[in-house]
């Protein structure tokens, strides 16, 4: 969309673009550190580098599903772990394996395409609402009982990470405007997302109460669909799709 034509909303989630760049950079610098761990053949390095790399992605899955659909499924494929974070999690945490040049390889390469595509990718507001509509929903339904990283054991980190994302997206760019249209509405999405990052911030993960952490997200869901028609926007769908 042209600058001349941009509207408030379209200026707000270009300030979330430097967010996106900088997750994704995270990520990107984690798993070539994780390269040089497993080269040295040091298990203990290499699963470091991974978890500092997955907190970078988990921040940016606002977007990845909805902006580079064929990106996600290579970067972070689950539970089909084939290729991405997974496969290679397979083998650190699970075997105690550190023969992942291949697969972190080819995390390199596809993280990379990702990071050169983020300065000129056009980013939509219904699109991010989306997004963080989904990860909402996500986190309280596939991620509670346990989540995607199980083998890793950082699925609570995920989600803390998912959550992070979520505040710092619907503040950046839709926070403002909902509260001059209806502050009500912009108070109760305030308070689902205050919600679930209490509920995240329990100990470990048989402590998270999935009860309220469903009923938080799926509130907050609602939330985030009232607000659209507030904000001008379509409906959030839960279903990826390039927007």
């Amino acid at each position: 969309m042209g600058r001349a034509s941009a509207t408030p909303l379209d200026d707000a989630a270009e300030r979330y673009r430097p967010y996106m760049i900088a997750g994704i950079g995270s990520a990107l610098a984690g798993i070539k550190d994780l390269r040089e761990h497993v080269s040295a053949k040091d298990l203990t390095g290499a699963k470091k580098a991974w978890l500092a790399a997955r907190a970078g992605w988990e921040r940016s899955e606002v977007f990845t599903a909805g902006f580079v659909p064929e990106l996600d499924r290579l970067i972070d494929a689950w539970p089909n772990a084939d290729s991405g974070f997974h496969a290679i999690e397979a083998k650190l945490f699970g075997a105690g394996r550190t023969d992942v040049e291949g697969d972190t390889d080819m995390l390199i390469k596809h993280l990379g395409e990702l990071h050169r595509k983020l300065p000129t990718i056009p980013l939509t507001p219904q699109g991010l609402l989306d997004g963080i509509a989904r990860l909402a929903y996500e986190v309280g339904e596939s991620k509670a009982d346990g989540g995607e990283s199980r083998i890793s054991g950082t699925s609570l980190g995920d989600m803390r990470n998912n959550v992070v994302g979520i505040d710092f997206a619907y503040r950046t760019i839709f926070a403002d405007a909902l509260k001059v249209t209806d502050a009500r509405l912009a108070k109760q999405v305030t308070e689902r997302i205050e919600q679930l990052k209490t509920i995240v911030a329990a100990p470990d993960l048989p402590h998270v109460d999935v009860r309220a952490l469903r009923r938080a997200s799926e509130e907050l869901v609602v939330a985030l669909q009232a607000a659209s028609v507030k904000l001008g926007l379509e409906r959030p769908t839960l279903e990826a799709q390039s927007r």
